[in-house]
């Protein structure tokens, strides 16, 4: 078969570009798909981290406090300011009514002891409400006694004011001549460390527990500083109010700079805004709606649940605890349960939390031996003995001297309420 050789074909003429798109579309594209990918990361982190805080106690007792912390730290703290606002006008604070029967305390009331070392006991709290009820305002035996059975604390209850006659605050009056105070950090508060004195309570601490209570803002927002273990974590403020431990023990409420000045005998210094009472008197401007002076989340006419540490004449510590108080409110408590100098603490309802612990001095305890103040604080005692606890908190115990027994008969005087 002859060869045939394939005829010619010249190359083909180039296919025109008429079929691809410009160039930017295709960046477009790209940077549409990038956009949409960064949003889905960041939901998802986001969604990750909402789902972790909901989970963490250290955030809070209920999960709307858990979720509120969540948005604090990550840069939500205006919508959740304005969160908060709007569900406190949904759910004011009850009008009117009565409290629960048993309100007020039960057991032994103040006693008086053949002792020069132990404070006077408190005289009974006058109610802020108009009429008061059987019990209210009387002080009740709290937490562990000294091994000589002398009462460390009372505590009494009484309605914050006439217009919210179903709520009740607590009140502890602590003798500081017969325990000694302590402050502990929490993991988050105040931050740095390391801090000689951290949560949780530890074993060997709990065979002196008598009570354990909140602390005060977080940093940021506490327009203070924290000193502890010979160095401040954040600059202590001249004129803020401040709690005060010494190293003998000793606790303090005062106007920084003016009452105390820096020494060498100072263990600890916790600050928080400034003074609500001031020699007996409440400061001016506790009710200026438009004040931020003592704090910007909450307004200091607004009934939310507060608390607040003072120191009386005597040197007795009071710690004011509960639902429906505004600030002149906690100020009014404060000084009908004879304090001179008075501090706001932490506010919220998960946030306020005072326990007392009961068993034998030197025998150790835990969370099981705790009783809250008030049966509607959500906060239980075991927080004070979680690692996980952010928040930084005070302890009191006994003091080494009243763990021993000196006394055989120590003859008591109970004082009618």
């Amino acid at each position: 078969m002859p060869y045939k050789r394939p005829a010619y074909r010249p190359p083909a003429a180039p296919r025109p570009h008429s079929h691809r798109l410009p160039r930017v579309i295709y960046w477009r594209r790209r940077s549409f798909v990038l956009l949409v990918l960064a949003v889905v990361i960041t939901l998802g982190y986001f969604a990750a981290t909402l789902f972790f805080a909901l989970l963490n106690p250290s955030y809070g007792s209920s999960l709307s406090t858990r979720a509120s912390q969540w948005g604090r730290q990550h840069g939500l703290a205006s919508v959740v300011s304005w969160a908060a606002g709007v569900a406190y006008r949904w759910d004011l604070p009850t009008k009117g009514g009565a409290p629960p029967a048993g309100s007020f305390g039960s057991g032994a009331i103040t006693q008086t002891f053949k002792t020069t070392v132990a404070l006077a006991p408190p005289v009974n709290i006058v109610s802020p409400a108009k009429k008061p009820l059987p019990g209210e305002g009387v002080w009740h035996v709290a937490g562990r006694s000294t091994a000589n059975g002398i009462p460390t604390m009372y505590e009494a209850f009484v309605r914050p004011d006439a217009v919210h006659s179903s709520d009740v605050v607590g009140v502890v009056w602590m003798d500081t001549n017969l325990l000694t105070a302590l402050l502990y950090s929490g993991s988050q508060i105040p931050g740095g460390g390391p801090f000689p004195h951290s949560a949780p309570i530890s074993t060997s601490r709990s065979k002196t527990l008598v009570a354990a209570f909140n602390s005060g803002f977080l940093m940021q927002n506490a327009d203070g500083g924290y000193f502890a273990n010979g160095k401040s974590f954040k600059r202590l403020r001249q004129g803020a109010a401040s709690v005060v431990i010494f190293k003998n023990g000793r606790m303090t409420v005062a106007k920084w700079g003016r009452d105390v000045l820096m020494t060498n005998q100072i263990a600890s210094v916790r600050q928080n805004l400034d003074l609500i009472v001031d020699n007996s008197k409440a400061v001016h401007g506790l009710r200026n709606s438009k004040s931020t002076k003592w704090g910007t989340g909450i307004y200091p006419n607004d009934d939310v649940w507060r608390s607040g540490l003072g120191i009386t004449k005597s040197g007795a510590l009071v710690y004011v605890g509960g639902p429906s108080m505004s600030l002149s409110d906690l100020a009014n408590v404060m000084l009908r349960a004879g304090v001179e100098e008075g501090m706001e603490l932490d506010y919220g309802l998960d946030w306020v939390q005072f326990s007392t612990f009961t068993g034998k001095p030197g025998q150790v305890i835990g969370a099981s031996n705790g009783e809250s103040l008030l049966l509607s604080m959500p906060g239980a005692p075991d927080r004070y003995f979680g690692s996980f606890w952010a928040h930084d908190f005070f302890a009191m115990s006994l003091r080494d001297n009243e763990l021993r027994r000196t006394v055989t008969n120590t003859s008591t005087t109970t004082t009618p309420g």
